[in-house]
């Protein structure tokens, strides 16, 4: 039986996790946990660096009889939270594990700070790109930031700042330390500016005029939207220059945004396309070239209650380092005029996944589908031409013929994701 011990928030160990550490005949953990757990001095300790060798040398201990006495894991906080009872569990199976869990680190920061978390994501860029945190913390009000050197307050704010997120960090150090804990409110470009040292616990991510949300019956984020392709009525547009849902339906099929995404919406418009996406979890870039377009976007995402970054320029030169260093993992293009071929061309050498485009000129068809074919993406498309129902009088209906538009999406092949970021 290998034992895993929650070391909880700085605070002593239970006394049934102590009795089980003294009798301990392997004790592995990191330099702080063996430090402040001080295993009995004939125990066998293994200081926890690379996970592998310290895996190997359980699996020798254990195979051999453990005749010294039991295996002790020593952890942060929960340690079946992001923590090392997965890795545990994969190489010994779950049946050999007795996990003693205790407070994880988010669970002590949002207690510091007095608000519920059953409504938080929870996102770790521990051993991770610094990416996916960045991305969540842009699209949702209330994020968990389980951070590592190289990935800390100072990046994920100089992140945060360069998007113009409007965002609070809090930043929570040695959490349970009564001489050494400190819980910070900073903006993000006040944790940029700051050399954070490595006793940091956890990063909130949040924003204040969401932050306490109604209760629910599901943990963690919200599910994606209960129905998509709104109707246009449903969003702020001028002259009916708005994508239509029939149109908006294929295009989001085609991007699957999702959450920990980042989407381009170029040539915004209205943004319906834009906050469609940000609706299904995916941080959203709108590009739009009017500034009573870019006034429309950002109403249209207050209105519908997501985050939608708004960027008011011309394609394609705004586009060079937009996001940077963050690539789109799929974009729309709704716009473009002559240009087209060229912003589809930008687009598709920095999409991860897809480009979708959609047109009303047929001539523009060709240009954009050698754009993509070009960039190595698969490339495949469709007319789509839809009649609604509209009222006659007497009660009875007829058939209004919408203009018609090509879609047209561009796909990278999976031989081509290779050394492409996840």
């Amino acid at each position: 039986m290998i034992t895993v011990v929650g070391t909880g928030t700085g605070a002593p160990l239970p006394p049934d996790a102590a009795e089980v550490l003294a009798g301990a005949g392997l004790v592995v953990g990191a330099r702080r946990h063996l430090a402040a757990a001080r295993p009995p001095e004939r125990a066998e300790r293994v200081e926890l660096g690379p996970l592998a060798p310290a895996l190997d040398r359980i699996e020798r201990y254990a195979d051999g009889g453990a005749r010294g006495g039991p295996v002790v894991v020593l952890a942060s906080g929960d340690p079946g939270f992001f923590g090392i009872v997965r890795a545990l569990a994969e190489r010994f199976g779950a049946g050999r594990l007795d996990v003693r869990p205790d407070v994880s680190s988010v669970a002590a920061a949002f207690a510091r700070l007095g608000l519920p978390w059953d409504d938080a994501v929870v996102v770790s860029a521990h051993g991770r790109d610094l990416r996916t945190a960045v991305l969540v913390c842009r699209s949702r009000p209330k994020v968990a930031v389980l951070t590592a050197p190289g990935s800390g307050p100072a990046e994920l704010g100089a992140a945060l700042a360069d998007a113009g997120a409007e965002r609070v960090l809090v930043v929570a150090s040695a959490l349970g330390d009564p001489e050494r804990e400190r819980v910070e409110r900073v903006t993000p470009a006040e944790a940029a500016a700051r050399d954070w040292g490595p006793a940091v616990s956890v990063v909130l991510c949040l924003d204040g005029r969401r932050a306490l949300a109604p209760a629910r019956t599901v943990a963690g984020p919200v599910a994606g939207p209960g129905r998509w392709a709104l109707e246009e009525g449903e969003f702020a547009h001028r002259d009916s220059m708005i994508s239509k849902f029939e149109v908006r339906a294929l295009a989001l099929a085609r991007i699957g945004p999702r959450l920990g995404d980042l989407v381009w919406d170029i040539g915004a418009g209205s943004g319906s396309v834009a906050v469609e996406c940000a609706r299904f979890g995916a941080a959203v870039t709108a590009v739009e070239k009017t500034a009573d377009g870019c006034e429309r976007v950002r109403a249209n995402a207050a209105a519908h209650g997501v985050d939608v970054r708004v960027v008011h320029g011309a394609a394609p030169a705004v586009l060079s380092g937009l996001d940077a260093p963050h690539d789109p993992d799929a974009v729309f293009i709704g716009g473009g005029g002559r240009e087209l071929p060229e912003i589809v061309s930008v687009c598709a050498r920095r999409a991860r996944r897809a480009v979708v485009v959609a047109m009303a000129a047929l001539d523009r068809v060709p240009a954009a589908r050698d754009a993509l074919t070009a960039a190595g993406f698969a490339c495949d498309g469709v007319l789509l031409q839809s009649s609604r129902l509209a009222p006659l009088p007497g009660e009875v209906s007829r058939l209004a013929a919408a203009n018609p538009v090509f879609v047209l999406w561009g796909v990278r092949p999976p031989a081509t994701t290779e050394g492409v970021p996840q």
